[in-house]
């Protein structure tokens, strides 16, 4: 008798487990955030946080550092289904769904409390959007402004004109912005952009101050275009299909979760991208202001690229002219 018992003991706890077994869904998710960064151990926070309160029914396992390729590579994983997800940048979205890039638009912004006014306006619509063409969000995250850097002073188009620009590969908005200018750039992979610097195959990059420190490229670089040419964000997206195989229950925490997760990214990369900008100075970059000729020039230019960006990309009326409206409404409220 207690032989049977023991065994019927055993065999419960071996029941648990194997059920235990069966009802984990695991996401797996990828990433070009190297370990360790601000991103990843939000993330994975976040996952431990889901982990425990779904009691070990949702697990994500993630795949930091760009071993899973870029973002393009991220995506066409996931639609074979080697991946269920990853955190990418909103412009690599936009085959998918094109609005998801219209932020990047350039010279669409010029400071950050239009950028707070129109996502305080903008964000959930897209969010909502998106899931309605295949994926699940959980809210943007600040990329930042980023802005031309050089080794010389930078004013007029024709300045630009004169050096060796990097922008990265089958980045739309930089074509769009120095065709418009007749200017033609140097693509490279990110990876290869410290060793263009050295060996003056390229002489100026695009990219946000934290980029710039974070990827060392500010020690090849003494000058910087004081003028945001775009705004960047990047979100963490989960194809439809694998979200949906988990219970509603599970579902809305990963959502409350991650939505949290995601606003403290949003708020610390504000912060460290401020705190990128301030650090360039004292570390001897020089911030050129530009003149009111050339900044119309380049607004010009910007126009023109934007238009060339709208034909291709196809953005619906409801978020095109509503993104317009919104930031003609904080022109008029801070006249």
């Amino acid at each position: 008798m207690k032989i049977s018992g023991y065994l019927m003991s055993m065999f419960t706890v071996l029941l648990m487990l194997v059920t235990t077994t069966v009802d984990a869904r695991v996401l797996k998710i990828a990433t070009v955030s190297p370990d360790g960064a601000m991103w990843m151990q939000e993330m994975r926070a976040g996952a431990a946080e889901i982990k425990e309160k779904t009691e070990g029914r949702v697990v994500f396992k993630f795949y930091p550092g760009g071993v899973m390729g870029t973002d393009e590579s991220v995506l066409r994983k996931i639609r074979i289904g080697q991946l269920h997800g990853g955190a990418v940048t909103t412009s690599s979205m936009a085959r998918i769904y094109p609005d998801m890039s219209i932020y990047e638009l350039p010279y669409l912004f010029s400071s950050l409390d239009e950028v707070d006014y129109v996502r305080g306006k903008l964000d959930s619509t897209l969010v909502a959007n998106l899931e309605k063409n295949g994926f699940i969000t959980f809210g943007f995250a600040e990329g930042g402004f980023s802005y031309m850097m050089s080794d010389k002073p930078l004013d007029s188009v024709a300045d630009v004109s004169k050096q060796k620009v990097w922008i990265p590969d089958g980045n739309e908005v930089g074509e769009a912005v120095f065709s418009s200018a007749n200017i033609a750039p140097v693509p490279l992979p990110i990876a290869d952009v410290l060793t263009g610097l050295q060996t003056g195959l390229i002489d100026t990059v695009i990219t946000s101050p934290i980029g710039a420190i974070a990827l060392q490229w500010h020690t090849k670089i003494k000058y910087l275009m004081d003028e945001p040419l775009t705004y960047f964000s990047a979100i963490l997206v989960v194809d439809n299909h694998a979200f949906k195989k988990l219970s509603e229950q599970d579902q809305q925490i990963v959502r409350d979760v991650m939505a949290a997760a995601f606003k403290r990214i949003d708020a610390q990369n504000r912060k460290d991208n401020v705190a990128a900008k301030e650090a360039l100075r004292k570390q001897g970059i020089q911030f050129v202001k530009l003149t009111d000729k050339s900044a119309e020039e380049w607004r010009e230019i910007g126009d023109k690229a934007m238009k060339k960006l709208e034909q291709e990309h196809d953005y619906s009326d409801e978020i095109y002219d509503g993104l317009m409206k919104h930031l003609a409404d904080y022109k008029k409220l801070n006249k």
